[in-house]
């Protein structure tokens, strides 16, 4: 089923909310860099306390741009690189005027 016109640029409205914040972008950056993560290990990848940590996350999780599994008490994620492309095929379609 192909995605209305409307709601891809929903989606890509979500998206490119969720980067507008330096410590989302090291989130995302960390989890590419590592394959999957475990929730609990950002807090020292970026100096925020938990729920802070958790609220980003969150937001990303919301955008689309990264999956969260639960695995027993562990949240793991991972980036949602089906909605990276379309975010970056977006842009490239953009490129293109």
């Amino acid at each position: 089923m192909a995605i209305k016109p409307e709601d891809r640029i929903k989606q890509i409205e979500k998206m490119a909310k969720a980067l507008g914040d330096k410590n989302r972008l090291v989130i995302l950056q960390t989890i590419a860099e590592k394959g999957c993560v475990n929730c609990t290990e950002f807090t020292e990848v970026i100096n925020l306390a938990q729920p802070s940590v958790s609220h980003h996350i969150k937001i990303l999780v919301d955008s689309g741009l990264i999956n969260s599994d639960k695995e027993g008490r562990f949240v793991k994620l991972c980036i949602n690189r089906e909605n990276i492309e379309e975010f970056n095929a977006f842009l490239n379609d953009i490129n293109k005027f």
